[in-house]
């Protein structure tokens, strides 16, 4: 079991244009009946975490309260397990893990860490956990003798919307990387696909604390240096909020985060980490990536939405919709009764990925009041 294990709740996800939005982020969003991705998150670390293990949660401040509310369900036990830090500017994922890394330091030594996303639905809970012992073997917990241990996806169809890992011939459950590749383009997503040596990078890592601090200092001082000079927080630091306990208070943070290098764990230490090993994801793994593949998990409109002579149609709507003579739209309406800016989105399917390039352009606009 790992002792602690982090949860990145940051982003935006501006691939869900307009039910996510700065106010109310992807991560929020519900993906299995009410449970929302990050929820579902929550349940899986506490699964790998045992009875003394620790949950962090890194969220942007202004989303603390989404975090506290959709931990209210959780018994006290559970509760007690748990801590979030709210950053105070949003960084990238290095200064996340950074930030995390430091706080767990504080622990002593020989302290492990999972890192998990808060965006992914992953199935059944079972396999995930069996996956992230492995995981926890493959990276030990010794600075001396550890690795870093990324989780890949086998990938089922060539994918050019997610990075790649490129691997040796696996022993014992564990393959070394010999390389993490960007995106690529079709052709290069086929020639992934039939090789057998290429798996999807899910985002989740695994390490020893003292290992990851040590590569960290080695590899991206920049963004380490600032958070490893923090003291430790102490009692008064933390506020308690529906049973959950929150880091408030902890001097020089914001300072940190200021002065941190603003870029990806991936860039900043997974790519030029050299002892790193890959552990085969032995789940079901979905990265909601589009509109196309979110309608996919929730139910239809159902009485919000009255169809005539409309073929292939998804509707995520807070107000009815009526629609007619069309075929193979995606459409999303907020309307703003919940706080949020009215806002509405319709798309054509096979086009829903460039739902980005309609937010950068609202931005561009000035009208980031709609983001």
């Amino acid at each position: 079991m790992f002792d602690d294990c982090l949860i990145m709740a940051g982003g935006s996800g501006t691939r869900l244009w307009p039910a996510s939005s700065s106010r109310l982020p992807k991560q929020f969003l519900p993906a299995s009946g009410k449970a929302s991705f990050f929820s579902m998150a929550v349940e899986r670390a506490l699964a790998v975490t045992g009875t003394r293990g620790r949950v962090i949660v890194v969220a942007g401040k202004a989303h603390v309260p989404h975090v506290v509310a959709d931990l209210a369900g959780l018994g006290a036990a559970k509760k007690k397990r748990l801590l979030v830090i709210g950053e105070p500017a949003a960084k990238n994922t290095a200064p996340a893990i950074a930030c995390a890394v430091r706080f767990s330091l504080a622990g002593g030594a020989g302290r492990n860490m999972l890192v998990l996303t808060s965006d992914h639905v992953i199935r059944p809970i079972e396999a995930f956990k069996a996956t992230a012992l492995l995981a926890e073997s493959g990276a030990g917990r010794t600075a001396e003798g550890g690795r870093l241990a990324v989780f890949g996806i086998p990938p089922t169809r060539p994918e050019t919307g997610y990075g790649y890992l490129e691997t040796g011939r696996a022993r014992a459950g564990l393959s070394p990387v010999t390389a993490f590749h960007e995106k690529p383009d079709a052709a290069t997503a086929k020639r992934y696909l039939a090789s057998k040596k290429f798996f999807w990078n899910s985002g989740m890592f695994a390490f020893s604390v003292d290992f990851m601090a040590d590569r960290f200092r080695l590899l991206a001082p920049e963004v380490f240096a600032p958070f490893e000079k923090l003291k430790v927080p102490d009692g008064d630091s933390f506020a308690e909020t529906n049973g959950v306990k929150v880091l408030e208070k902890w001097p020089g943070l914001e300072g940190a985060y200021r002065r941190a290098e603003a870029i990806s764990f991936d860039y900043a230490i997974a790519e030029k980490c050299s002892d790193t090993v890959m552990v085969r994801g032995g789940f079901d793994w979905i990265d909601i990536g589009n509109w196309e593949d979110y309608v996919k998990l929730r139910p239809a409109g159902g009485s919000q939405v009255f169809g005539i002579s409309a073929e292939s149609c998804s509707v995520d709507s807070d107000i009815p919709v009526a629609l007619a003579g069309v075929e193979d739209l995606v459409v999303v309406i907020r309307s703003g009764k919940n706080g949020g800016p009215a806002t509405a989105l319709v798309t054509r399917k096979g086009q829903t990925h460039r739902v980005r390039e309609v937010v950068e352009l609202i931005r561009k606009s000035g009208r980031t009041d709609l983001l």
